[in-house]
């Protein structure tokens, strides 16, 4: 059984979700609090799985208690719960150590399937959201790869992206064909590729400008 704690301002929502809940043979809402101060008051005294909190809170916001929380307690998981908009606050709170947001416009399946997710080690996010995060990362990534790269690299990759020959490259470099083999060798290493195909998608997609 999943053990919850809601923290949300509005009873609404805390007397809502532990409704939502009470006859699930999965997930128990073991309580609810108020403000973002009470939870520390709670988890100390509680065994809590999982924390689902509105980011508006009084006396500590949601996001400052979800750093603290997390700093104490690495293991228990939190999902952000909140009416603000998740292309705003979604990716932040997850940089932030959240396990999951979930926008109060979804569906309850949602909220649920969210508390599995995070109780099972996961992250959870809408399509949408998990969507742009890969985006973000896959660019982070690309992004480490070109600054390994040195001057010279980088303008033999160019050149090999845009379909030039090995000749070719040390005309327009006045090297060469040989340095250029070396180079490629260095690249297919640092890029991690084995062949020219996969050499040539890896420099399309860093930002060679």
């Amino acid at each position: 059984m999943i053990k919850v704690l809601v923290v949300d301002n509005h009873p609404i929502i805390r007397t809502g979700l532990k409704l939502l809940f009470e006859n699930n043979s999965e997930i128990n809402v073991i309580g609810s609090v108020g403000s973002g101060v009470e939870i520390f008051e709670f988890v100390r005294r509680h065994d809590v799985d999982v924390i689902v909190s509105e980011i508006d809170l009084p006396e500590l916001n949601g996001i400052t208690a979800l750093r603290a929380i997390k700093k104490e307690h690495s293991d228990l998981k939190v999902i952000m719960f909140s009416y603000h908009p998740e292309e705003i606050y979604a990716i932040s709170t997850i940089k932030a150590g959240a396990s999951g947001y979930v926008s109060k416009a979804e569906d309850i399946s949602t909220i649920e399937n969210a508390i599995k997710k995070a109780s099972a080690g996961e992250i959870y996010l809408s399509p949408k959201m998990a969507k742009h995060l890969n985006f973000n990362d896959t660019k982070k990534s690309a992004s480490k790869l070109y600054k390994r790269l040195s001057t010279r690299e980088v303008e033999v990759l160019k050149l090999l992206s845009s379909g030039k020959k090995n000749k070719e490259i040390a005309l327009e470099l006045s090297i060469n064909e040989k340095t250029v083999s070396t180079y490629k060798a260095r690249l297919y290493k640092k890029l991690n590729v084995t062949n020219l195909v996969d050499l040539v998608h890896q420099g399309q997609h860093l930002e060679l400008t």
